[in-house]
């Protein structure tokens, strides 16, 4: 029924984003209420008894403690400490939700399937029963208030008959939301949005967490961080206190034993046709026996959106000392040099 709705209202979705409708970045609807869709959602159900004891032996970060109304970050880590997915996470009266991209989502979930074994706990995939919904700016509060009369606080959600809804980090002092509406009410619910807010397109959305400084892990880019790389502790992914998990031992060892030398930046790139997984390249390191095509790349593009027709905004992890004194070119030695710039929070070295 939603895919015919979708359809009827000439709402194009392609590679898990809505396109064709008018952007609002940096533009006046962003700051005064926007709504669009994220196809790209994928949810994991755990639910049973020891829902959140086996999910806090496999994640990065404490999930039994995890208190009803809160969300959280964590990775999903090889043996390796290499990241296969980037979660948020928060607890129903029943079950834990996972929420991931919806490009890994079969494949992470079977993988946590293997190690289940005897654990009192049950993964389902739900992703078709809910609509994702993003909204934000300054009217958006008040709309959400026909169904929501009590609104989260930041990093929190809330869950009644109409889904759950969580406020993320605001961006540029605009507040955000995603609403995980029951699939039998989103048209509904679209119809409404749609008139009192401006629809746009996934791509705004996706600007903003880059923005934020918040990285999403996709199939593009599994297996090439280790969490502190895309500095994921600093947006409260990872928790050194808590016990073992697959990957925990590198985790730490990145954190304890001397200063992290690879970190993750924002960056405004001219040009377009930029994704996530590419490669950057320091073409002002001064090494001139390692030139030309033979030139290894400093760092990878985490995440990237077009911001227009001729500009792109993107997480970059690289050395910092590339990010420091280098010329960083985009998808090849040739390609177009990135303004570095600064993220909304400080790079620092903590623990918790």
């Amino acid at each position: 029924m939603w895919q015919e709705f979708t359809a009827q209202q000439h709402l194009p979705i392609t590679n898990g984003k809505l396109s064709g409708q008018a952007s609002v970045w940096n533009k006046p609807a962003f700051q005064e209420g926007f709504v669009t869709l994220l196809p790209d959602t994928g949810l994991i159900r755990a639910e049973g008894e020891e829902a959140a004891h086996f999910l806090h032996n496999q994640l990065s970060n404490d999930v039994e403690h995890l208190s009803s109304s809160e969300i959280r970050r964590a990775a999903y880590c090889t043996p390796k400490g290499r990241m296969l997915a980037s979660f948020v996470y928060w607890k129903t009266d029943s079950a834990i939700i996972l929420q991931l991209s919806r490009s890994i989502q079969t494949a992470v979930q079977k993988r946590l399937n293997m190690f289940v074994l005897r654990a009192k706990v049950k993964l389902s995939d739900v992703s078709d029963q809910c609509v994702s919904f993003a909204l934000g700016g300054a009217q958006a509060a008040q709309v959400l208030t026909n169904w929501f009369p009590d609104l989260p606080a930041a990093n929190a959600q809330i869950s009644n008959e109409s889904g759950t809804l969580i406020r993320f980090t605001d961006v540029m002092n605009v507040a955000r939301y995603q609403w995980l509406c029951p699939a039998d009410k989103a048209a509904a619910v679209w119809a409404t949005l749609s008139l009192q807010l401006q629809p746009t397109n996934t791509a705004d959305w996706n600007l903003s967490d880059i923005q934020a400084g918040i990285a999403h892990i996709n199939q593009l880019t599994q297996e090439k961080f280790v969490p502190q790389m895309i500095n994921f502790e600093l947006v409260g992914g990872v928790n050194f206190r808590k016990g073992c998990y697959p990957g925990q031992e590198i985790v730490a060892r990145s954190q304890y034993l001397g200063k992290l030398k690879r970190r993750m930046t924002l960056a405004q790139i001219p040009g377009v046709g930029l994704t996530d997984g590419m490669d950057v390249f320091n073409v002002n390191d001064g090494d001139e026996t390692n030139a030309g095509e033979n030139k290894q790349p400093c760092g990878v593009i985490v995440n990237a959106e077009q911001i227009n027709e001729s500009s792109t905004l993107a997480l970059i992890e690289m050395t910092l000392a590339d990010q420091e004194s280098g010329a960083i070119r985009c998808g090849s030695i040739d390609g177009p040099l990135a303004q570095l710039l600064p993220l909304p929070y400080e790079i620092t070295d903590i623990t918790r």
